[in-house]
């Protein structure tokens, strides 16, 4: 993935708070060597059974694995949203999850919403056409099956 090209800065968590980001974060970095359409059906399991997630507590999820990997703080998109719905799963919960590309000039980024919204991702995300998402599994919008959309088209 592509975007974005600066790394993030986190406030450091206490060592009894980094376990569960730092499992997130390691088990995000397995999950991010499979092929596309294998990540995105472990994910649509993964997040069966599962509540919405907050854009709040999603934001927390997300500086929470900002702040324990410095991957997931660069260029890492891709391991960043995987660990926060991760982290989110793990507490009961889940965020939409989604990977897109835009054309012009041409990208590809991964990143998590919330309550229909991206959260805390730096620059405009209408721009990218999405292509894999996984969305938490309470009708948020019309789903294809246990929260899981193989393609969404155009972001609006």
């Amino acid at each position: 993935m592509t975007t974005p090209a600066v790394a993030e800065q986190a406030p450091r968590l206490p060592w009894r708070r980094q376990l569960a980001p730092r499992c997130a974060a390691g088990a995000a970095r397995l999950l991010v060597r499979l092929p596309p359409a294998r990540l995105h059906r472990v994910l649509g399991v993964v997040s069966k059974g599962s509540r919405p997630a907050g854009y709040a507590e999603v934001a927390r999820a997300r500086r929470s694995v900002v702040s324990v990997s410095t991957r997931c703080a660069g260029l890492g998109c891709l391991q960043r949203s995987v660990a926060t719905v991760l982290l989110c799963r793990a507490r009961g919960r889940w965020a939409d999850w989604c990977t897109g590309f835009r054309t012009e000039p041409f990208g590809a980024h991964a990143w998590v919403e919330a309550d229909g919204r991206p959260v805390d991702e730096p620059g405009e995300l209408s721009v990218f056409r999405t292509v894999l998402a996984v969305r938490r599994p309470d009708g948020h919008r019309s789903t294809s099956g246990h929260g899981v959309r193989p393609s969404e088209g155009s972001r609006s």
